[in-house]
């Protein structure tokens, strides 16, 4: 393996470009078996404790910083309406004023650092903070307004009581929110939940560390490690060893986990690397502390947990406020097709109940959002006698299971029109790596075999339509460059996502479709 140090930084860059290109080659000719490891019934246990999600930080202070501009926006509104002054403030012109009033307030707040969550819980330390970023925004709106149209007394008058409420607003709803802060971290409503990787006194010192900080948001799952009792004991300060690296890959499947921390020094490269080309393929963060090593790199090389550095290696690849954007335009786009293809859908139902005997839609289990397991609709295109609902054997050019209408919809793609459902009941994405079934080959061997890194796909939902798909990597998989390809493209679209993306792919789908070489 190749240094990872690069002048007096770690490079973090190539040891993640090192990883996942040996991966989507195949592992370097080394095979895997697609079979999850088995978890022991007590990693199992403290998985089931684990499997409901938890509130994002960043998803509840953007939400604050909302809530605040639109409150003080209606207190302005409000405090004109009781208090107008000497009338010559219009109603729009008061809703201007709050508008700016209210959106340099959350500026400023953002600028005295008060929507961090250690901030946050904080009931009165930052109160001279967040009043003074109010005032200083109630100022600076009213002085531009007085420039331009000139004021009297009366009208300073009358912004008295808006400045007045909008500052017992933000105190008592800052209190308010800190004391709720503090509740659902200790219920474990917001928290942000961990894995150590690695134990002994590495993973002692870490854990000693965490627990003594007081803004401590981090719940520790369990620790996992593949050596034995005498360089790793099954209890390391308080927390148990739940069991292998193996293991570990099932566990977060199993769970709702946020982040996994690396108690390695930099110097066992080897052992990093060899663990990275396991763990890579879950949808978590992957972080490596750096709180025992001498070395010391810039600080802006250094992400933090509370005041732990760590070295970021993997992110989720799409997180907190990208996800409600994917999620809205998952929605908005699912509901105009259904509006403009439902014409269609109705066609291919009768269409398929009349030519041949069976229902008309057709389930298939598949993998989904982190290897799991959903069930995808699809109009029916086989014989029902001779349907393969396991995908195990793949469709040919002239199967005889499929059927006339079948050979159609299956050309054009219509067939997939159905899973525009699941992406409104949240199993699918519009856009992004298509799932395929759970025991589709290539040719003998199942695609987790070819592809080593061929599970990194469901880091992401997968999708009705994706960047593989319409770069031409569509239909049968018969040897193991179609498949090594396909996943090429999909660690691409993910590692690349943005809405542009989807929408580019999106809109250069159904011009794609037209080419039906490898569909049938």
């Amino acid at each position: 393996m190749n240094k990872l140090e690069k002048g007096d930084q770690f490079d973090v860059d190539a040891l993640r470009k090192q990883v996942s290109d040996v991966e989507a080659r195949g592992g370097a000719g080394q095979e895997k078996s697609s079979d999850p490891t088995e978890i022991n019934p007590y990693a199992r246990q403290i998985a089931e404790q684990f499997r409901d999600g938890t509130n994002s930080p960043a998803i509840i202070i953007g939400q604050l910083r909302l809530l605040e501009f639109l409150a003080l926006f209606a207190i302005a509104l409000i405090s004109h309406y009781f208090w107008p002054g000497d009338g010559s403030d219009s109603t729009s012109m008061r809703a201007g004023m709050a508008a700016i009033a209210s959106a340099l307030t959350v500026i400023g707040l953002q600028l005295a650092d008060t929507y961090t969550i250690p901030a946050l819980r904080a009931k009165l330390r930052l109160m001279p903070r967040i009043l003074a970023s109010w005032t200083i925004a109630l100022l600076l709106t009213v002085g531009l307004f007085a420039l331009i149209r000139g004021t009297t007394l009366a009208m300073v008058d009358a912004y008295i009581p808006w400045f007045v409420a909008g500052a017992l607003f933000l105190a008592a709803e800052r209190f308010l929110v800190a004391y709720g802060i503090r509740n659902w971290a200790r219920n474990g409503i917001m928290e942000r939940r961990a894995v150590i990787v690695g134990g002994g006194e590495p993973a002692k010192d870490l854990i000693r560390i965490l627990e003594q900080q007081a803004d401590n948001d981090i719940r520790i799952c369990g620790i996992f490690d593949d050596r034995g009792e005498k360089r790793s004991p099954i209890m390391v300060a308080g927390y148990p060893k739940l069991g292998t690296v193996a293991e570990l890959v099932e566990f977060v499947r199993l769970t709702r986990i946020d982040m996994l921390i690396i108690a390695l020094p930099l110097s066992a490269e080897a052992r990093i690397y060899d663990l990275l080309k396991k763990l890579w393929v879950l949808p978590v963060d992957i972080r490596l502390a750096a709180h025992a090593n001498r070395l010391r790199f810039r600080p802006r090389a250094y992400s933090h947990v509370g005041s732990v550095p760590m070295l970021d290696i993997f992110k989720k690849p799409i997180r907190d406020w990208d996800s409600v954007a994917k999620r809205g335009f998952d929605i908005f786009f699912t509901v105009v097709a259904l509006a403009l293809l439902w014409p269609l859908m109705i066609a291919t139902a009768i269409a398929i109940k009349a030519t041949s005997e069976g229902p008309v839609f057709f389930m298939q289990k598949r993998h989904g959002f982190n290897n799991e397991i959903i069930n995808v609709f699809k109009f029916r295109s086989m014989y029902t006698t001779m349907a393969d609902p396991t995908g195990k054997a793949a469709v040919t050019k002239g199967d005889p299971r499929v059927t006339r209408v079948g050979r159609f919809i299956r050309k054009t793609s219509i067939d997939e029109l159905p899973q525009l459902f699941n992406v409104l009941r949240g199993e699918l994405s519009l856009v992004g790596p298509r799932p395929h079934a759970v025991l589709a080959q290539a040719r003998d061997r199942a695609f987790a075999d070819v592809v080593e890194g061929y599970f990194a796909r469901h880091r992401v939902k997968p999708g009705v339509t994706g960047w593989a798909q319409i770069n031409g990597w569509r239909g049968e998989v018969d040897n193991d460059e179609k498949i090594k390809f396909r996943t090429a493209y999909d660690l691409y679209y993910i590692e690349n996502w943005s809405l542009w993306f989807d929408l580019k792919i999106l809109f250069l789908t159904p011009i794609r479709l037209l080419n039906t070489e490898n569909a049938y």
